[in-house]
């Protein structure tokens, strides 16, 4: 077991080359078994057609004597048996009265001394019975002898077998000389795999004549063409993730430059204004005048600071903390009353729906900063006496509306389109980055009405993925 297991795996030529030599033994097998068949017919018709000569010959010899039955004819039908000798095919033997041997034929000179197996002879020997013939006397019985047919066939049966093995060898040697030939190609089928396996996409392989080899020589520079693309679109995509990775680091190195200028430089101004605004109002208790301005300067100053603190939690990656339902709220209240403490001549309604709170971080900070934009432009440029907020949810509370209404002298054609303004293109883009929708359009009673719809949803995640 040992041993098989080391001996080197016979290749496809050869396994070939061995089927094919099998198939042509078993076809010259075929053959043979033909072959004996009639040899075995021809040897019997050989025979008897011998046989048959020889007991007519007999027979006309023993009627002579049966005739003129004489002791000197008798003894002229033996010297003329003796003269014959050995009769083709056949031994004869006469036998007298008293059953003693009188002749026995001498045993054959073709090929004597030689004699074909004895499975041979069981095969290709039919059976044949003696002929005995009374004459006066005498009792000649002749016996058919096939063994010289039978060794002449054995003869030509060696002789056969082995032009067989040479005709076979030859057969092997010239079949796997020939797949050698043919199937040359699938050598360098397996050094092309090899290579490419190896990382050399550019192998391809020449058009071979064999159509089969062919279509496989096509397939394969297909593959190897699509797997080139691969790899050239898998370095294209590493090296941008590369270079998308030091873009990024570079933003990243910005923003931080960017929010640390806005902590020591904005941050620090708006703490002085709220201090020199709160040094004004503790000094002017009785002059109100004086006093509810610098009481105003110190909520936009804490506004302002909400605002930057906000900023700088974006710029640093650092989620600002999310309100509450009350917090969310008391943030929208906490504007509306500083905007109506500046411009006290206008009435402001708020209405929020019991259902339009908590609110995400994201869509707190687009709907403060719409609303801060949507009133200052009333109090610039509506000329109006009153403004109505209201805040709502729809769609089964999956979105929510924000609506800023006035009765102010009303819209221009131009201030209906796209980009008609800084502020409205800045409300249109920051509405569009969360998936909403933005109106601006006549009110239903005179003046404009400022609408927003905004799915209440928190985007940061998908600005981390873009």
């Amino acid at each position: 077991m040992t041993t098989l297991r080391r001996l080197k795996p016979l290749s496809l030529h050869t396994r070939i080359g061995m089927v094919l030599t099998v198939l042509a033994a078993i076809l010259m097998t075929t053959l043979g078994v033909l072959w004996v068949r009639q040899t075995r017919e021809a040897t019997h018709e050989e025979v008897t057609a011998a046989a048959r000569v020889a007991e007519q010959w007999l027979t006309v010899s023993a009627a002579e004597l049966r005739a003129q039955p004489s002791n000197a004819n008798r003894a002229r039908l033996l010297a003329q048996i003796v003269a014959v000798g050995r009769i083709r095919a056949n031994a004869l033997e006469v036998i007298d009265a008293g059953r003693s041997w009188r002749y026995l034929s001498p045993p054959p000179t073709y090929k004597a001394g030689r004699s074909a197996p004895a499975w041979f002879a069981a095969l290709v020997e039919p059976a044949f019975a003696a002929w005995r013939i009374e004459a006066a006397g005498l009792t000649l019985v002749l016996h058919p002898d096939p063994s010289r047919a039978t060794l002449d066939a054995w003869d030509n049966l060696c002789a056969m077998a082995g032009w067989a093995v040479v005709l076979l060898s030859a057969l092997f040697i010239a079949v796997r000389h020939a797949l050698e030939h043919a199937l040359r190609p699938l050598g360098q089928i397996m050094t092309a795999l090899d290579r490419t396996g190896a990382g050399c996409f550019d192998t391809r392989l020449p058009a071979f004549p064999i159509p089969e080899l062919g279509r496989l020589a096509k397939a394969f520079n297909g593959m190897a063409d699509r797997l080139a693309q691969a790899v050239d679109h898998n370095v294209r995509l590493e090296s941008e993730r590369e270079l998308d990775e030091q873009v990024h680091a570079r933003l990243e190195a910005e923003r931080r430059h960017i929010a640390r200028e806005l902590h020591d430089e904005l941050a620090q101004g708006i703490t002085a204004v709220r201090a020199l605004a709160g040094a004004i109002a503790q000094r002017t208790d009785e002059h109100s005048a004086l006093r509810r301005p610098a009481e105003s300067i110190i909520a936009a100053t804490n506004q302002m600071q909400d605002g930057v603190r906000t900023i700088l939690h974006r710029l640093r990656d650092a989620p600002a903390p999310a309100p509450g339902a009350s917090g969310t709220e008391a943030a929208l209240r906490h504007y509306l009353r500083i905007w109506q403490q500046h411009y006290p001549d206008i009435a402001l309604t708020a209405t929020f729906a019991q259902n339009a709170m908590p609110i995400g971080e994201a869509v707190l900070h687009a709907i403060l900063r719409i609303v801060q934009e949507g009133l200052t432009n009333v109090a610039r440029h509506a000329c109006a006496t009153c403004v109505d907020v209201t805040l709502r949810r729809s769609g089964n509370g999956k979105w929510l509306e924000l609506v800023v209404a006035d009765n102010g002298g009303g819209l221009a054609v131009a201030s209906r389109t796209a980009g008609s303004g800084l502020g409205l293109a800045g409300m249109r883009e920051r509405v569009r980055t969360l998936g909403g929708e933005f109106v601006f359009e006549p009110g239903t009673s005179g003046g404009a009405r400022l609408g927003v719809r905004l799915p209440d949803i928190d985007p940061a995640p998908l600005e981390h993925r873009s």
